[in-house]
């Protein structure tokens, strides 16, 4: 859903410079991520779709059912209830994460395995992974069985492709070339 992920954006970078300026990322961070597990809960969200309810009243729900929050979180849930963005909330804290990743110097990078890998595999790949892009990476292993062997690995736009089906079409174009 673009279009969710185009309104929750600005939402997103204005806690995380909210939460910068107080320094508290990792509250904020917990927070969002117990704000969006709770709007996902498929009686909350019926309640926060709810017409018949105030922005008030969602607030105070969804705020009550997320427990203690930092510092501001009354005001922002407050600001999404009256804009009728609570339903947000999932990817407000995705891209508040993605931010603060940034922040932190860490990207995110996604994985693909032909094979399960175990913990040694998994760190020894990690460090390699670390190493040739110069930043600390947060991982996400997808097992994708028709890669035939090896990896391919997404960091941003950069893609690595090391696996036995990306090396067969490398051989098959230049075969055709």
């Amino acid at each position: 859903m673009a279009e969710n992920v185009t309104v929750a954006r600005p939402y997103a970078e204005a806690v995380f410079r909210l939460a910068r300026e107080q320094g508290q990322l990792a509250a904020w961070s917990t927070g969002l991520g117990t704000l969006a597990t709770v709007v996902v809960n498929a009686e909350v969200a019926v309640c926060i779709s709810n017409p018949n309810l105030t922005a008030q009243q969602k607030a105070d729900l969804v705020a009550t059912a997320a427990g203690p929050l930092p510092g501001d979180s009354a005001n922002f849930i407050r600001v999404l209830a009256e804009n009728d963005r609570l339903s947000l909330l999932p990817e407000i804290a995705d891209f508040f994460e993605t931010l603060k990743g940034a922040e932190d110097g860490i990207k995110e990078a996604i994985i693909y395995s032909a094979f399960p890998l175990d913990d040694v595999q998994r760190q020894k790949l990690l460090g390699e992974l670390e190493t040739h892009y110069k930043t600390k990476l947060n991982p996400d292993i997808k097992l994708d069985p028709e890669l035939i062997g090896g990896v391919k690995v997404v960091v941003g736009d950069q893609v690595l492709d090391a696996s036995v089906r990306g090396k067969l079409a490398a051989m098959a174009t230049a075969l055709r070339n």
